[in-house]
């Protein structure tokens, strides 16, 4: 899976695509996590990716995050490895830090 360039979370929609897939977010600093630091805030699995990077724009705009998104033919398998990986990393999943 690859993910598309990283492009700013306010006004996201315009570049998401409307089918189901990944997106993922990062902060333009490192945030505090249980067992370390990243940039990274959120990955979620939507049926609609542009209306849910709309949805969580709007519940953080301002803060000068950046999103990208990705799609593929095994992607609830995919995203479900990027959790575990980041959850077994970081100490916690990344949507219970800035939900």
């Amino acid at each position: 899976m690859q993910f598309c360039p990283w492009y700013p979370l306010d006004g996201g929609e315009a570049h998401a695509p409307a089918g189901r897939g990944v997106f993922q977010v990062r902060a333009p600093e490192l945030c505090d996590y249980p067992r370390g630091k990243t940039a990274m805030v959120h990955y979620e699995l939507a049926d609609d990716v542009r209306a849910a990077v709309a949805r969580y724009a709007s519940d953080h705009a301002g803060r000068g995050w950046l999103c990208r998104h990705a799609d593929d033919p095994a992607i609830d398998t995919i995203y479900a490895r990027l959790v575990r990986e980041f959850s077994a990393r970081f100490g916690c999943e990344p949507t219970e830090r800035f939900a």
